[in-house]
């Protein structure tokens, strides 16, 4: 098997070259499920480098966690890169600050970075650190420069999978206060881009369960991001676009202690299309948004789902090109329309 995903590699890099296109970098993100495993295993060959979400760091700095030996050996047989993420656990806002503030914890880290690397032949990290609050903007700098100095001493690379902001003011409402003060305005993009190899930009969660019915990433803001990052100074070749290939169902939640109240969740491509049959269901383009969504009631009450597939993924695509940025960082394998690999083999060539 390994073999032949090997020939088929060489194979498409020569005709690529023999056309004189190339594609762009295009970054993977993947969990511990046989659906992301199997989705890495069918398309390697379209992938350049796998991020796998693995390992976490405690307060003290300390890494824990593994890469599948079978994933190390599809990306050195295929040429792809590894570079694990490396997560404080929920996302855990004071767990981050106790790291960053702490040059003891973020030493102890980037040595552990370092051990891993060599054990496992990795070609670096992605930070993965969120719920950063506006308060910890330099020691997270201080940490990330930190890192990538060590890291590129021993020819590894680093990266930051960032949220997203469209501008550097509070916003008009509680919500997007909250959001500016616990998890964009912590984050230095431009030095960030400087100091480090690359920046994944999370241009998705755009509507979440905390908000009302949405597209996950609407091309239109999407861009907005992508303007402001431009305009504060990140250069386009350091900039990796995040896309999502999951979908958002909202429906009338209940528990004792809230009783019922409004909730989202992510759904995968197979959910999506299980939804959409027991509802009897139809999804419909909308053409603000370039996604399809549907929306059906459930005795009296509606529920929503806005859905990310290949038609979706196109529109995004396109900003790519239009900006001629880096690549694109998709979250996460194993829940995509299938659909959508054939899209972006033909939308990710360059000339």
């Amino acid at each position: 098997m390994l073999k032949k995903l090997l020939i088929v590699t060489v194979f498409l890099t020569a005709v690529y070259a023999a056309k004189g296109q190339t594609r762009s970098e295009n970054l993977f993100y993947m969990v511990n499920t046989p659906e992301s495993f199997e989705s890495f295993r069918t398309n390697v060959s379209q992938i350049s480098i796998v991020c796998p979400q693995t390992f976490l760091v405690s307060k003290e700095g300390t890494l824990s966690g593994s890469v599948d030996p079978r994933v190390l050996s599809l990306a050195k047989a295929n040429n792809v890169k590894v570079m694990p993420l490396i997560v404080n656990s929920g996302f855990d806002q004071k767990l981050l600050h106790d790291i960053v503030t702490n040059p003891v914890a973020r030493k102890r880290s980037i040595e552990m970075m370092l051990e891993y690397a060599k054990k496992y032949d990795l070609d670096g990290w992605q930070f993965d650190l969120e719920g950063l609050s506006i308060r910890d903007m330099a020691d997270f700098t201080l940490y990330f420069k930190e890192t990538a100095e060590a890291l590129h001493k021993n020819n590894l690379q680093l990266s930051a999978a960032l949220v997203h902001a469209t501008e550097n003011v509070g916003g008009p409402s509680a919500y997007h206060l909250f959001l500016y003060e616990n998890w964009r305005a912590g984050y230095s993009f431009k030095d960030l881009s400087e100091i480090g190899d690359f920046i994944s930009i999370m241009t998705y969660d755009q509507h979440t369960r905390r908000t009302p019915p949405g597209p996950v990433a609407s091309p239109q803001w999407m861009e907005q991001v992508i303007k402001y990052l431009i305009a504060q100074g990140v250069k386009p070749e350091k900039l990796s676009m995040g896309i999502p290939n999951y979908s958002v169902h909202w429906f009338t939640d209940y528990t004792t202690e809230r009783g019922g109240f409004a909730n989202g969740r992510s759904a995968k491509y197979p959910m999506v299309q299980h939804l959409l049959g027991q509802n009897n269901a139809k999804k419909v383009w909308h053409d603000k948004a370039q996604v399809n969504w549907a929306m059906w009631d459930n005795e009296g009450v509606f529920e929503y789902l806005f859905i990310e597939d290949a038609q979706s993924l196109k529109p995004k695509l396109d900003l790519l090109k239009k900006y001629n940025l880096r690549g694109i960082s998709v979250w996460v394998l194993g829940g995509e329309d299938p659909e959508g690999w054939e899209v972006l083999k033909r939308e990710t060539l360059r000339k």
